[in-house]
């Protein structure tokens, strides 16, 4: 085949990977800290009432669909996020091997978890 013809890109399914990768760091970035201010400042010093985050409270708020859904998010992403970076982690550190197995553990282990967490915020229903 000459340079002259037009060959189609290969495709790939890197982009969705580094999507979800993407959007698990940057809501790790912004909720991390204020988790911390939150459960690690605010509640222990007595400036916010423990009672905001009673087991009641949450559980009323998670069995609300918007409720799920943010749990749902907040578990997700970031779990992607943290399985795609062991994934390209371990590529950094030199270990090549089973590249095809590496692939499928780490993103079939986020898919997996994720796929049970939906399934059980839709049993809160």
């Amino acid at each position: 085949m000459s340079h002259s013809q037009h060959t189609e890109p290969k495709r790939s399914h890197e982009p969705i990977f580094w999507g979800l990768f993407g959007a698990g760091g940057m809501l790790t970035a912004f909720l991390t800290p204020v988790m911390v201010l939150v459960t690690g400042i605010l509640v222990p010093l007595g400036l916010m009432s423990p009672e905001a985050l009673s087991y009641e409270r949450i559980h009323d708020f998670a069995t609300t669909w918007y409720g799920a859904a943010v749990l749902f998010v907040l578990i997700a992403l970031p779990l992607w996020h943290t399985l795609h970076r062991i994934y390209h982690g371990l590529h950094d550190i030199g270990i090549h091997r089973g590249r095809d197995i590496q692939q499928v553990v780490s993103y079939g282990f986020a898919f997996a978890v994720s796929v049970f967490v939906f399934t059980l915020l839709l049993q809160m229903f």
